[in-house]
């Protein structure tokens, strides 16, 4: 009786005591960080969409937000309601100087711009387009590329008239249809919807306009300054979800397409649309400090984004989460 007694005494202490041990050992169970991202509808902002898909590994609940165009993000940013956004640099310095609290911490994608011209317009090179209507968004790396390939030909531009070429600000997703009715005789247009005016029939590539000061626009990913000082750790690990996204679209390029074309786009872009956009703004993650500069002082000089007092790239353009990220992912 006393040897049964022990022995269920003993069982039960190695049963207790397993149940400690694996308890131990157990991860500890915690909730997900909150990250409120800011992004746009563009092929080449593909792998940031991809972020939400992935944040999990990295203990993040992403949670996307679209917006028109980058410039519109940065209300949402000073409302408290956005922690990180991908943005076109021009959009972020503006906001920057405008006093949103904000540090460019990666780039995305660089490229991504066209100057399209009507087929039937007559337009056969930049000189050409005096006398024309050209479309752009306002405050966009697009009206900043076409205004520096302007003054490159020594052609004047206003929204009044009276000068050698009349620009006409208009929103992303409308540029297509007025050239395709004819309101407008070229555009300054992004991807994929450059790509598709010209699969299309109804738009031709005039050209890429990187031969300036500027030269391929890239992409900037941006985060609160409370965000990077507050949840370093948050945050650290938000970079690494980037460049692990940006690695795998990079690496598997058949996945990227599937997911941009079905889940960005539903199936309205296609394989032809994504591959020529894609083509124009490869995935990257790399961004200086000179060329935030750069894009700095030509905003100045054309007075896109109206600059009272400009930033100085220096002062917030933050790189150090990028290497960690990029040691620790081992992406080039």
């Amino acid at each position: 009786m006393l040897k049964s007694t022990l022995r269920a005494v003993a069982t039960t202490t190695l049963v207790a005591a397993t149940l400690v041990a694996s308890t131990l050992a157990a991860p500890a169970a915690r909730a997900e960080d909150l990250v409120r991202l800011g992004n746009l509808k563009f092929a080449h902002y593909g792998a940031i969409s991809y972020m939400k898909e992935i944040g999990g590994k990295y203990g993040l609940k992403i949670e996307e937000r679209v917006f028109p165009k980058g410039i519109d993000i940065l209300p949402a940013i000073v409302a408290g309601e956005i922690d990180a956004a991908a943005s076109a640099v021009d959009a972020a310095i503006a906001g920057r100087a405008s006093g949103v609290p904000i540090y460019v911490v990666a780039g995305f994608a660089k490229g991504g711009a066209r100057i399209v011209v009507r087929p039937d317009a007559g337009i056969k090179s930049v000189a050409d387009l005096k006398g024309k209507k050209v479309a752009t968004p306002r405050g966009g790396a697009q009206e900043l590329i076409l205004l520096a390939e302007l003054a490159k030909h020594g052609l004047t531009w206003s929204d009044k008239g009276g000068k050698d070429v009349q620009i006409i600000y208009m929103a992303y997703a409308d540029m297509n249809q007025a050239l395709l009715s004819g309101n407008i005789d070229a555009m300054s247009q992004s991807e994929p919807q450059s790509s598709q005016a010209i699969n299309k029939g109804f738009g031709v590539e005039l050209l890429k306009p990187y031969d300036t000061e500027l030269g391929e626009p890239i992409r900037s990913l941006v985060v609160t300054e409370d965000f990077y000082s507050k949840r370093p750790e948050v945050a650290e690990r938000f970079i690494r979800c980037f460049v692990e996204a940006t690695a795998t679209f990079i690496a598997k390029p058949d996945l990227a397409e599937k997911y941009v074309r079905e889940q960005v786009f539903k199936n309205q872009i296609t394989s032809q649309d994504y591959q020529d956009a894609i083509g124009n703004s490869p995935f990257s993650y790399d961004i200086s400090v000179e060329h935030v500069q750069v894009t700095t002082d030509l905003m100045q000089k054309y007075g896109v984004g109206r600059m009272a007092n400009p930033p100085k790239a220096a002062d917030w353009v933050k790189l150090d989460l990028l290497a960690k990220a990029k040691a620790a992912v081992q992406a080039n």
